[in-house]
């Protein structure tokens, strides 16, 4: 079968049937300000070194601020934190306004509450159809126990 018989809407359908964890990327500037998006598009990638990768829609807005960074951290998403993976999934200029966060070992925000949470060196960057890939090697991983958010089906979804 030919990829181009798959169209954008069969394939969004069928890779909404693949549960997914739910996460937070961010980054700070060269000004220090906080930058953060929801993603679902995040894997581990290599145990040694220890390796993650995120995906960015090329036209995210927010993309310039993760393509010129050193680091940035990933913070996993624990079940009650819908509403924070929707003001992150937002157009809004300060996603940081009334949310508790600090600043990592690295300077990325680290969101209270999340499951786990990861600060990442990026090592490598590339593209690939409409996203970019950012690859990052972990230089400091903390979590703690709760069940993670979830997206299925188009829809949040949790663990019972």
């Amino acid at each position: 079968m030919s990829s181009r018989s798959v169209t954008a809407d069969l394939y969004r359908r069928t890779c909404s049937l693949f549960a997914t964890g739910i996460t937070v990327i961010t980054t700070v500037d060269a000004n220090n300000h906080p930058h953060g998006l929801t993603v679902n598009s995040f894997s581990s990638v290599s145990l040694d070194p220890p390796l993650v990768l995120v995906c960015i829609d090329l036209k995210n807005a927010l993309l310039g601020h993760f393509l010129t960074t050193a680091s940035f951290a990933v913070n996993i998403l624990a079940d009650n934190q819908e509403a924070i993976s929707r003001r992150f999934s937002t157009a809004a200029q300060n996603r940081f306004h009334g949310i508790d966060w600090t600043r990592g070992d690295s300077g990325s925000p680290l969101l209270a509450g999340v499951l786990a949470e990861m600060e990442c060196a990026v090592t490598k960057t590339l593209e690939a159809g409409d996203h970019a890939v950012l690859i990052g090697e972990v230089r400091r991983a903390a979590w703690r126990e709760g069940k993670p958010l979830l997206y299925f089906n188009s829809a949040y979804q949790t663990l019972p």
